[in-house]
């Protein structure tokens, strides 16, 4: 039987909400788990009721999870979110701790790995890999040399990542659920802060930055 929390799995994939329920039942982490397929139904249940814990994935069909849990946070500051992703620590991890997720955690990791974040996280500590703290650390000296691309918004960064990996304008729409002419504003934006002149100086930029991935 697991301890009397509620949690809140939030992924946009079926098998990956089952997978996580089971862990987080099986290990007797909480007795009760419900699941939300978008950013928007998150908001909703989280308005509803209270939470013992929220396991958010970043990359959801209608918002941007770091947006969600910047929401989350204004609606129950006290929440504890376990961010779970496809993407790599590099960015989004610092991103998400700065904005008041307790850690954040790769896909790729071990489902000891997982169990062992979500014990912790519910014990009322922060779940930070040695890989989030060394970013951690190196954003600080980003932030302090005035590196352009620190000075961009969530939804910026995402775009400039996935204009470095080679998409389009409108694979990157598809990708995430905006419309063409919403990303190419964007991108707009990115060639005003980054001060470059064409898609093409922005592709290099990322690619340089190592932002791709």
């Amino acid at each position: 039987m697991g301890r009397k929390c509620k949690c809140l799995i939030a992924d946009d994939h079926p098998i990956i909400r089952k997978g996580v329920k089971d862990l987080v039942v099986d290990a007797g982490l909480c007795a009760a788990v419900s699941e939300a397929g978008s950013g928007e139904a998150v908001l909703a249940m989280v308005r509803q009721e209270p939470w013992d814990l929220l396991v958010l994935d970043v990359a959801l069909p209608d918002k941007h999870g770091l947006e969600v849990l910047k929401e989350v946070k204004l609606l129950r500051p006290a929440l504890p979110v376990l961010m779970l992703s496809l993407y790599p620590e590099r960015e989004f991890a610092v991103r998400a701790i700065k904005a008041g997720a307790s850690g954040y955690l790769t896909k790729d990791q071990t489902p000891v790995e997982f169990v062992t974040a979500v014990r912790q996280v519910l014990d009322g500590r922060r779940y930070i890999t040695s890989a989030v703290a060394n970013h951690l650390a190196n954003h600080l000296t980003l932030r302090q040399s005035g590196i352009p691309h620190e000075t961009l918004s969530d939804r910026e960064m995402e775009v400039l990542r996935l204009l470095g990996q080679g998409k389009t304008v409108s694979e990157i729409a598809e990708d995430i659920t905006l419309s063409v002419k919403t990303v190419s504003t964007y991108r707009s934006r990115l060639l005003k802060k980054l001060r470059l002149s064409t898609t093409a100086a922005l592709v290099r930029y990322a690619i340089e930055h190592r932002l791709t991935t």
